[in-house]
């Protein structure tokens, strides 16, 4: 039976359109690391996208790859365990750490992280409390990016090329750390495991702590 604070996420972003349910061995293996309530998302409604695949939760078990070369070399690697627990259709990746919560995210598109700094210095209390909050707290405005008009892309997306699957992505190509603009007509759907690899080599992604 689903709480107020995911009730109050699928009024932001509606039900769910693709879905995976997830198997209890990877609810066994992520219990020591995740918290029960994030869990229990994960076996009541499955890993899922949502708003026609703005809005996706994953197995963070696809990520581990990424989380690793994305905070190679930064302030983040080290200070916690992280995990991606969610993403975007923009390739944009929220982290949970064991001991933080959900105090950072990886914006793939502008090469830069982003932490909570209040979170980050500190365990959290109430993981439970803190993994609802999270889903509670989440806004499709957020999820989406706008152009260089300041016009939101994800409305044109799909309808030009077509909907993002669970392992895609829309990346701008080429990438704005190399030049890309922020149009429209410089999207692509690419693969999205390949794409964050890629988009990694191009430097060092900056922290912004808030």
């Amino acid at each position: 039976m689903r709480d107020e604070n995911f009730d109050a996420f699928i009024e932001e972003f509606g039900e769910a359109n693709l879905c995976h349910p997830v198997p209890q061995s990877s609810i066994d293996k992520w219990t020591t690391a995740l918290p029960p309530r994030l869990l229990t998302y994960w076996r009541e409604e499955g890993w899922c996208g949502y708003a026609d695949g703005l809005f996706w939760t994953v197995n963070p078990d696809d990520y581990e790859a990424a989380v690793s070369e994305w905070l190679k070399d930064t302030p983040l690697e080290g200070i916690d365990q992280f995990h991606v627990i969610a993403r975007t259709a923009f390739g944009k990746l929220y982290l949970w750490g064991e001991r933080s919560g959900s105090s950072a995210t990886i914006l793939t598109t502008t090469q830069s992280l982003v932490g909570m700094k209040g979170d980050l210095a500190r365990t959290m209390d109430d993981p439970d409390i803190h993994a609802s909050s999270f889903f509670v707290s989440r806004y499709q405005s957020d999820a989406n990016l706008k152009d260089e008009t300041g016009k939101e892309l994800f409305a044109r997306a799909p309808k030009k090329y077509g909907p993002v699957g669970v392992d895609e992505m829309y990346a701008f190509v080429p990438a704005i750390a190399a030049g890309g603009r922020l149009q429209l007509s410089c999207l692509q759907k690419v693969g999205i495991q390949a794409h964050l690899t890629m988009l990694r080599q191009f430097g060092r992604p900056a922290l912004y702590l808030r």
